[in-house]
């Protein structure tokens, strides 16, 4: 997965962004040793001190674990991945709804065109 930044919003947060997607979506699985500041650092092209910021906030969420000299890894709490999964979704949905609503789509509106794109996604 591509490291894809915003520049209207502080990198850090979009780095949190970038990794919890990455761990609810099993690209880091549960319990995995996570890759060093400075390797993901090098990856994103961002600066290690910003990469350290965003595994701070993942720490304070509960989703990533320091063991001390062995680095960090992935919680095995799968409650926590999947609220913090629900979480994402609902961020997905509010902005999908969002946008609908700027291009003049009332609601349910909304919702038939995302039945319509799902049943051809399907076929």
């Amino acid at each position: 997965m591509a490291w894809v930044f915003d520049d209207g919003r502080p990198i850090y947060a979009q780095l949190v962004e970038q990794l919890q997607l990455k761990i609810v979506s099993g690209v880091y699985p549960p319990g995995e040793k996570l890759p060093s500041v400075r390797e993901l650092a090098a990856e994103a092209a961002v600066n290690p001190n910003t990469m350290q910021k965003a595994f701070a906030e993942l720490e304070k969420s509960g989703l990533v674990i320091t063991q001390g000299t062995n680095g960090r890894v992935v919680t095995q709490d799968g409650e926590r991945i999947q609220d913090n999964r629900q979480a994402l979704a609902r961020q997905q949905g509010k902005a999908y709804f969002s946008g609908m609503e700027r291009l003049g789509y009332a609601r349910g509106r909304a919702m038939e065109f995302l039945q319509d794109m799902a049943g051809e996604v399907r076929e």
